[in-house]
């Protein structure tokens, strides 16, 4: 079973990465750009019957700082 794990800072955060992507691409003439985010994305890769739960425990205790990111988990179809 393969799960994809998205990470994004919380919502009210700076994110000075987005910031600098989102002035580049205005100066390039993509105006319609506003708002950009940035994250993580990791595809993790278990044994068909590993439960959901024991990815969003890979996330709590490594993959995501909870004080400052939120995450999203989604199981991949193959």
């Amino acid at each position: 079973m393969t799960y994809e794990v998205r990470i994004f800072l919380k919502d009210g955060l700076l994110d000075p990465a987005a910031v600098t992507i989102e002035r580049a691409l205005k100066r390039l003439q993509f105006s319609e750009v506003d708002k950009l985010r940035t994250g993580k994305v990791f595809l993790i890769e278990t044994p068909a019957n590993t439960p959901k739960a024991r990815v969003e425990e890979m996330c709590a205790k490594l993959l995501a700082n909870p004080v400052m990111e939120r995450f999203e988990i989604r199981e991949v179809k193959a």
